[in-house]
Formats: structure tokens, sequence, C-alpha cells
């Protein structure tokens, strides 16, 4: 539940909203259905990944990868889809983090209302 719910608000935002907006949704995700601490970092890791994976694929198959291609090139990578890699790493890391940054949250709040 948590993994598709941050895949989709990804998706969603990614085409209106700045690419940190993601994190914030991944952590607000979290926050309200985060279980345990691997089951939260995978989703935020899996969902931001595969989201920009899937807008970077979107927004690249019209102009046949011209602009990946120029990109990849300008980083002295030998072909556009390692950029792809680079990038799905980078936000299924921060996606992580922040996902697993809100379960830690909900961990305080719970409890301070156990005292």
């Amino acid at each position: 539940m948590l993994f598709s719910l941050i895949l989709l608000l990804t998706f969603i935002s990614g085409y209106i909203l700045p690419w940190w907006v993601a994190c914030i949704l991944a952590f607000g995700a979290a926050l309200i259905l985060g279980r345990e601490s691997s089951q939260a970092f995978w989703s935020g890791f899996a969902g931001i990944a595969l989201g920009w994976i899937a807008l970077a694929l979107l927004k690249s198959f019209p102009n046949d990868h011209l602009l990946a291609m120029r990109v990849a090139k300008t980083f002295h990578l030998p072909h556009w889809l390692i950029l792809l890699a680079i990038t799905a790493i980078i936000g299924g890391i921060v996606g992580g983090m922040s996902s697993l940054s809100g379960l830690m949250v909900k961990r305080i709040f719970e409890k301070k209302q156990a005292v």
C-alpha cells in the first residue's frame, strides 16, 4: 500500500511540481501508513525511483532521447540509459531516506503519547 501510494503521488506530482515535492509526499505517506523501517525505506526507494524512470521515459521517447544523449555526453557517459539509472538511484536514495524519516517521526509521536 505504501509503495503504491508513493509511486502514484510521485508520478502525478512530477508533471506539475518540482522534484523535491515527491520527497515531502513520501515523508507524509510513511508518516501515515508506515509500519516498519525496511518497508518504509524500500517503499520510498522503489516508489520514487520507478516514478522518476517512468517520467523520464515519457518525456524522452517523443524526442528520440536526443536531450538524454546530450546530457549523458556532457557527463562522459557512454549511453543515456546509464544516466537514467543514475537518476533512478539518486531519486531512490532520497525517497527512501525521506520515507524512513517520516516513519521515525511517527515513532517519536507514538512514544510521547504512551508516556
